[in-house]
């Protein structure tokens, strides 16, 4: 399990389908980025690949946000997140959505990058697939440093658009 704290010191370390393509994303990048994560699928592969179980600093996998929807169940890659650069095909988080039956279906890839470690080599935001990437101030629920971060749902529909962070068709089990 990737623990806050393992990431946090990662950060410190720098301290520098059947979704339609959205309005304005290179469809290229999105179909490269699909066909790098299809065998994420297959959560085993993804853990093979070093995509660990991700959790807030209480614990919590599956995010969630009341009137909103989830984000789902994260597995981060400690390699790909402690490089400050952003690759739409090495994705730092892949994302799951929990199933009826325990199953665990991939939806969503998240890019992610420590916002000091950005800042000390660019002037603006990252952006992928024609979209800047949101800030998550600090202090925040995962306990890390500010960093910048891009949902892309490319392996499930989102009403609310392809980078939302919520996703009203995913939710997390009660409990």
């Amino acid at each position: 399990m990737v623990t806050k704290a393992l990431v946090a010191l990662c950060a410190a370390a720098f301290t520098v389908s059947s979704t339609p393509v959205a309005s304005g994303a290179p469809a290229g990048e999105l179909a490269a980025a699909r066909a790098a994560t299809a065998a994420y699928h297959n959560i085993d592969t993804a853990r093979a690949a070093g995509y660990e179980l991700f959790t807030d600093a209480q614990g919590i996998a599956c995010i969630d946000k009341s009137g909103r929807g989830a984000m789902g169940i994260h597995y981060a890659n400690l390699a790909e997140v402690q490089d400050p650069s952003i690759d739409a095909v090495r994705p730092e988080l892949v994302v799951y959505a929990p199933g009826t039956h325990g199953q665990m279906h991939l939806v969503a890839l998240e890019y992610v990058v420590f916002k000091d470690a950005w800042d000390a080599t660019h002037s603006t935001r990252p952006s992928l697939f024609g979209q800047r990437f949101d800030l998550t101030r600090s202090p925040n629920r995962y306990d890390l440093p500010p960093f910048y971060s891009l949902h892309a749902w490319v392996w499930k529909y989102n009403p609310d658009g392809m980078f939302a962070r919520w996703n009203p068709k995913v939710s997390c089990p009660a409990g």
